[in-house]
Parts: structure tokens; C-alpha cells; sequence
């Protein structure tokens, strides 16, 4: 089974006057630690008394492993008081305070020492984990319960926590018998060992001999690739300005490969044994049950709307490219490049003029502003004690809600350090649950990004993509803080995965859309607010080659439905490519490339890589019919909160969104949704568009139109 988070209760909610709180702006462009990171700690990590040493992750072990055995006899225990599924969360919650933070710590800590019992934890929460998922005493209790009900009466979303216990349990194949079981535990074993084989693959340079390249060949690639008389080419160099090296490196980096292909050939090859011998179909079935989607039929059919309408679009954006490629055609190596160029040419500003209005801390009371107005919450700075962190300029934000009082913890960690991992992202470290004594525990979360920032810089100033990223990990942040489930195995993000990026997404849009910038974009040295004409430009540019940018996601996407769906064939996945390539993207396929071999999210995206477009197309209905005309309306705020976001994955996710957006959720309404603003993007900013697909557009604008309007709210 699943287990996913806990940590201690925090019950003693501190009081906070807004007036006299330290306003964000000071706190992050001048970032300077409170105290020095060697100085005594006074607490553990995140407040947890043990971890104020490395050692204490051996004593937190053993505490944790007291209190799981004490669950599982209560679990097993015929006599027992309470609903068994109460008791599976607390037994899910003790084993994810643990193994969460040690995982979080394992990748974010500077000291090795720490790092060590971190990941020494990872390994015996593992152990643990795969004990309990043979445990069939466990199971048979569990399935009695969904199938029969408890001792108390269960709520609809007992059931369902029940069913999701039920069916983590079911993926590890416990219901089958002893010969079979073990084969899935091996199959299991084997995709993990095969993935991590494969990401690592996916990054490594090629290493070519010059010997027997044409010379025009070898003599682009010598001025970028050379190394001890061979060229090693660890990236495809699609910002480059000549096109020889562009479409040489192209090849060489993209080329196929023998090790990679069999270890892609064999990774989705166990992945359909596995699931073939849980009883499903395919791997593609087994991993998008519980989704939005819940089987691979809808998300084929949505991609497959999605890609006419796409087409059609994406005309226009090949032929721009194609006219700043002095009319010569335009081949893939190419793409990056002239997007590249065209949207710099369209800007008319350079990047650090944009980023002269974007400080760290007018982003971040923009968050505020934005939270506030929506969710009636503030984000308010509380002192680290010694300890409680795990590095310097690690800042601490408790969310405070007027009325309800402190939801939870984000802790911020923002800057770049040796050793740090370099994607932006954000982790769970608690999530919410309701306690015994009716009290709530409070979520605790990691933002993490990597701004490049010295004290002698000035501001801490962002450029307009870090901007969006930092809004979009943000709003998986508050998808935590406003979580409030009773369980903790369905808080928050604990969700479909194109559920949890909903949020996230629609943050975005916070981050890029005129009439919520111009509400915290300023200079920082004048604090005048950003030109009209450069802040247009900019939020234009956002749409310049949405769809062919759209398309190629599309394309990912769809390939990787095919090799999680069909059972393996003569037909290689290069092969398969190529022959999807010409119905799913508006480019031809290189020959004698492979550039699946290159994307490692097939390994933890298997059958999921639809799952952003999903996302986007629930954020932009969401936007467009709620709140494009009034961003900050406390009404729709509230609504998204209370109809969507305290639910997490509490209810079945089609049903949550199809609630909340007040109308069913179908492969028809996605697309539209996503091809709607696409088209009022490019009007919105006279992108004349209009007139090359006026003949040709299947759903029309006063389709889309009508389907809006539909739904669209007072």
C-alpha cells in the first residue's frame, strides 16, 4: 500500500498581528540568515526534538517502528474500538513523517552526516513498507471492510480511503496467490532497478570519432564538442546559431543507442507483465484508475480532439518560423531556436529590464495579495529557531487564515547552494489529518528553488519563467495549507496526478496575465509600476506558438499512452514513433534518430505525461469562466477552496472537478478548453490569427463561446 505522510501534532496555534508582521519585500530581496548555521541548535529539523542531531533520525526510526507495531496489532485485533480505517491512516501517517522528511532531508541537507542517517532511514522505511504490503492479515481486514462496512457507520469518504488502502495494497499483487505474488514483487524490483538504469542513460554525453564524418561535420562540431581527438556531445546545442551544428549535434545527441534501447524495451515489457498478472488490461489501465481520466480510452480521445483542432493552429506557427528561417524549411533542430529568437524580437526588451520589475519580494507580496484576496489568508514571517532549519536563508512562512487561525507551515528555500538539487519543486513534509481530540494537525511543506543571488547583487530580481515557477510551486503549496481532509493519505497534493497539477497550473496564470501583474510588478529602485506597452508584450508572449509548443506535448504525451497500452510487438518503439510522429506533429521524423531514448519521463511519468495537459485544460476552463474578470474575487476564491481544494484526493477526481466546474468533465470539454485559450489569447492580443484558420476550424470560436457561457457565473 501507499503510505504518504506524517510528523508531530502541532496543536498550540500562535497568535499574529498582520500589522506588525515583517513585510515579505524586506525579508526576500535583502535575504540574511537570522544566525549563523553553526551556532547550537536549540530544536531539531522542522521542530522535531529528535533531529537536533543526525543521530536522532536512529532514535525517530525506532519510535516510528513502536508505533507501527502498536497499529497493526490494534488493525488485527478483533476487538478493536475504532474504524479500521482511521487506524490505517494513523499507521500511513507514522511511517510518511518519517520517511517524507528523511527523504526531503536526503536530497536538501548540506551535511553528509545528516544525508547518511536520512538515507539510512529511506532504506528501513522501505524494508518496512514492503513487510506490510505481504502483510495479509492487514489486507484481509481491509477487504472485509470494504466490502461488508465497519463497526461505526463509514462516511463516503471512509469508503473511498478505504478502496484507495485497498487497491495499493491489490498493485503489489497481495490477492494472488504465493507464486504470483513474488513474481510481481520481482517485476516491481525490476522496472525500479531498469529506471534508474534508463534516466542515467538518458543523460549521457554521445561519444563520436571524427573518423569518417563529412568534413562540414566534423568542423562544426570541433568548435563545440571536441575532447582528447573525439567529439563528446552531451546536448543538442538548439540555441545555436548555425544551422550545420545545430542539426549535426541534433543527430548525434538523438541518435539510437543499443544500451538505452534495451533498457526501454525492457522496462515497458515488465511493466506489462506487471500488469497483465494484477489483472489489468495494461500498464496504462493499472495507472490511471483512480485518475481524472481513470482509463486510457478517455485520455486517447481527448489527445486525439486535441490534436485536429491543434493542427490546424499550428500552421501558422510553422509558417512565422519558417519566414524568420529566410522561407528554408524548418526541421526540429530548428525549432528552439527561431521560437527563441522570434519571441526575444517580439519583446523589444531585454530579459533583465523585465527582471527589474520582479524582486523576489514584491513576487512574494503578490502571493500574498493574491492568497489574501482569495482565501482571506496571509503569509506571515516567523522566526527559524536554531536547528529548526537545515541551512542558511531557509525561511519559515506560517499561513494564517482571519478567522480559522494558523492552516500550516511553508518553509522557503530559495537560494542556490553546492550541492543542491537544481529543479524547483515542492515537497510534503506533514500533511493534515484530523486528530482523536477533533484538532487539526498542521501540513508543513518545502518550496524549493534555485535563484542565483550574492549579497553584493543588489535585489534578488527574477526573470519572467522563474516568476511562473515560482507561482506554480506555490500553488501547490497552498493546495496543501487549504487541504482538509480527515485523512492524511488523501491532504492536499496526495492526489491523481492530473488532479494535483491543477492548482499549480492555474497559479500560473496569476503569474501571467496583465491584470494580476500590474498589481505587484514594480521597479524595484523607482516602484513605479511596469510600462502598459511592455507589460502587453509580455503577457503576449505567452501565447506566441502555444500551439505548436502544445502540440509537442501532445505528441509525448500520446507516445507514451502507446507503449504503456499495447503489448509488446515487432513494431520497435523507434518505429512506433516515427509512425505517430507523421499523425501527431506538424515536423517530419529524422531518420536514423531516437529521441525517446533521451526522455527519462517515461519513467516516472509512465502512462501519467498526459496528466499536464489535463491540468491545463481544467485551469483554463477555471479561469476563463470564474475568474478572468475579476482575478481576485473573494466569492470564487472561497468557492475553489470549500468545492475543490479542501477535498485533496478525498473524492473521486472526476467527480471532484466535474463539482466543482458545475458541468461533467469530457475528453470534448478538455480540448475546447485548451483550444479556447489558445484562440482568445492570440485575439486578446491581435495576433491576427483569425483569418488563416477562419475556413477551417472544426470546434469554432462561437462553439467554445457557447460552451463557456454556459457555465459562466453571474
Amino acid at each position: 500500500m501507499i503510505l504518504r505522510k506524517t510528523i508531530h501534532d502541532v496543536r498550540n496555534a500562535k497568535k499574529y498581528s498582520v500589522a506588525f508582521a515583517k513585510p515579505l519585500s524586506e525579508l526576500f530581496n535583502q535575504p540574511k540568515p537570522k544566525f549563523k548555521y553553526y551556532v547550537k541548535n536549540q530544536t531539531g529539523l522542522f521542530g522535531v526534538p529528535e533531529l537536533i542531531s543526525y543521530e536522532g533520525f536512529y532514535a525517530f526510526k525506532e519510535r516510528t517502528k513502536i508505533d507501527c507495531d502498536n497499529l497493526i496489532n490494534e488493525i488485527c485485533n478483533s476487538d478493536r474500538k475504532r474504524n479500521l480505517v482511521t487506524i490505517f491512516d494513523q499507521l500511513s501517517n507514522s511511517l510518511c513523517c518519517l520517511a517524507d522528511m528523511a527523504e526531503f532531508i536526503r536530497t536538501a541537507h548540506p551535511d553528509k552526516l545528516f544525508v547518511t542517517a536520512a538515507e539510512d532511514c529511506c532504506i528501513s522505511m522501505n524494508t518496512i513498507v514492503e513487510k506490510l504490503n505481504t502483510n495479509k492479515d492487514l489486507y484481509t481486514n481491509l477487504k472485509q471492510v470494504v466490502q461488508h462496512g465497519d463497526k461505526q457507520p463509514m462516511t463516503e469518504e471512509d469508503q473511498h480511503v478505504a478502496e484507495l488502502f485497498l487497491f495499493d495494497f491489490e498493485l503489489n499483487g497481495i490477492h494472488l496467490e504465493e507464486k504470483k505474488r513474488q513474481y510481481v514483487v520481482d517485476l516491481n524490483n525490476f522496472i525500479l532497478v531498469t529506471g534508474q538504469q534508463f534516466m542515467i542513460a538518458a543523460e549521457k554525453p554521445r561519444i563520436v570519432d571524427p573518423t569518417g564524418l563529412p568534413d562540414v561535420v566534423s568542423k562544426v562540431l570541433s568548435k563545440e564538442f571536441s575532447s582528447g581527438g573525439k567529439f563528446i556531445v552531451g546536448h543538442p546545442n538548439s540555441h545555436s546559431e548555425d544551422p550545420i551544428l545545430r542539426e549535426a549535434a541534433f543527430k548525434v545527441y538523438n541518435g539510437p543507442n543499443s544500451e538505452s534501447e534495451k533498457l526501454l524495451d525492457n522496462l515497458l515489457e515488465s511493466r506489462h507483465k506487471l500488469a497483465l498478472t494484477c489483472g489489468f488490461p495494461s500498464y496504462a489501465h493499472r495507472a490511471l484508475k483512480n485518475s481524472i481520466a481513470e482509463n486510457p480510452y478517455f485520455v486517447m480521445e481527448f489527445l486525439n480532439i486535441l490534436n485536429t483542432e491543434l493542427r490546424i493552429r499550428s500552421v501558422f506557427d510553422y509558417k512565422t518560423m519558417k519566414r524568420a528561417n529566410n522561407n528554408d524549411i524548418v526541421s526540429p533542430w530548428d525549432v528552439q531556436y527561431l521560437t527563441n529568437k522570434i519571441k526575444q524580437n517580439h519583446l523589444k526588451y531585454a530579459m533583465i529590464d523585465y527582471a527589474s520589475y520582479f524582486s523576489l519580494g514584491d513576487c512574494m507580496e503578490g502571493l500574498n495579495m493574491i492568497f489574501n484576496s482569495l482565501y482571506d489568508i496571509n503569509l506571515l514571517f516567523e522566526d527559524i529557531v536554531p536547528g529548526e532549519g537545515w541551512a542558511e536563508q531557509v525561511y519559515k512562512l506560517a499561513v494564517m487564515h482571519h478567522t480559522e487561525g494558523l492552516l500550516g507551515y511553508i518553509y522557503c528555500d530559495f537560494f542556490e547552494r553546492t550541492g543542491k538539487l537544481h529543479n524547483d519543486s515542492h515537497y510534503v513534509v506533514r500533511g493534515g489529518r484530523q486528530l482523536p481530540d477533533n484538532s487539526y494537525q498542521t501540513p508543513i511543506v518545502v518550496v524549493m528553488l534555485n535563484v542565483v543571488w550574492r549579497e553584493n547583487h543588489g535585489s534578488v530580481l527574477l526573470h519572467p519563467g522563474s516568476v511562473e515557477n515560482l507561482f506554480h510551486e506555490f500553488g501547490h503549496a497552498i493546495h496543501s495549507m487549504l487541504g482538509r481532509t480527515r485523512y492524511q493519505h488523501v491532504n492536499g497534493t496526495r492526489c491523481a496526478t492530473d488532479l494535483a497539477e491543477f492548482p499549480s497550473v492555474l497559479m500560473e496564470y496569476y503569474a501571467t496575465q496583465p491584470q494580476v501583474i500590474k498589481h505587484y510588478a514594480k521597479h524595484f529602485k523607482t516602484r513605479q509600476p511596469m510600462p502598459e506597452d511592455m507589460l502587453n508584450k509580455l503577457c503576449a508572449s505567452k501565447y506566441l506558438f502555444a500551439a505548436s509548443e502544445m502540440q509537442l506535448q501532445l505528441f509525448y504525451s500520446v507516445l507514451d499512452q502507446y507503449y504503456h497500452t499495447q503489448a509488446p510487438k515487432p513494431l520497435n518503439t523507434t518505429d512506433l514513433l516515427a509512425k505517430l510522429q507523421v499523425e501527431y506533429y506538424g515536423l517530419p521524423y529524422v531518420k536514423d534518430t531516437a529521441w525517446q531514448l533521451r526522455f527519462s519521463h517515461f519513467v516516472g511519468y509512465g502512462a501519467k505525461y498526459y496528466s499536464y495537459l489535463v491540468s491545463k485544460a481544467l485551469a483554463a476552463y477555471t479561469w476563463h469562466a470564474f475568474l478572468s474578470n475579476d482575478p481576485l474575487n473573494r466569492t470564487q476564491g472561497e468557492r475553489l477552496r470549500k468545492e475543490c481544494l479542501k477535498y485533496g484526493g478525498g473524492k473521486p477526481a472526476r467527480k471532484l472537478v466535474s463539482d466543482y466546474l458545475r458541468t461533467p468533465v469530457t475528453p470534448e470539454l478538455l480540448a475546447s478548453s485548451l483550444i479556447q485559450d489558445i484562440d482568445q489569447g492570440n485575439e486578446l492580443f491581435k495576433m491576427k490569427r483569425c483569418t488563416i484558420l477562419k475556413d477551417h476550424v472544426t470546434i469554432t470560436a462561437s462553439a467554445i463561446l457557447r460552451v463557456f457561457s454556459k457555465f459562466k457565473e453571474p
